[in-house]
């Protein structure tokens, strides 16, 4: 079974680099713009993870997130920011959102799977479950 990952940035290089990465290691992607396409998008459809910048328009990933788990039906969602917010303020109010991981760009293929595969509890080794099959 193939693992349905949202990614939220408003970056379209970012957005693109961590598809290419997902895809390659399986899984499925959505992407989307900023927070208020995200939820629309969370709110559509079922996915296993989501991945989100900070700093966006319209909504940023704090707004986002605060959002999300605001709504009962996700809170067993994992949510994965990934900014280059590096400050432990920046962390602390991903985690005090909801955040469940902070990664600091740029993001290394290999590291960027293996969090993600933590996250999601599935083995991250070649051959292993890394977004299912």
């Amino acid at each position: 079974m193939k693992r349905n990952v949202l990614i939220v940035d408003d970056s379209e290089f970012t957005r693109n680099y961590h598809s290419y990465i997902l895809r390659e290691a399986n899984f499925e992607v959505v992407t989307a713009v900023d927070g208020a396409d995200a939820l629309e998008k969370l709110f559509s459809r079922t996915f296993d993870l989501v991945l989100t910048d900070i700093n966006m328009a319209n909504m940023d990933g704090y707004e986002f997130i605060r959002r999300v788990r605001s709504n009962g039906d996700y809170n067993d969602l994992p949510i994965i920011i990934i900014s280059t917010e590096s400050e432990a303020e920046d962390k602390s109010r991903g985690f005090i959102a909801g955040a469940n991981f902070y990664i600091v760009k740029p993001s290394d293929p290999k590291p960027l799977i293996e969090n993600i595969c933590l996250v999601l509890g599935i083995d991250a080794t070649p051959g292993g479950q890394s977004g299912g099959t």
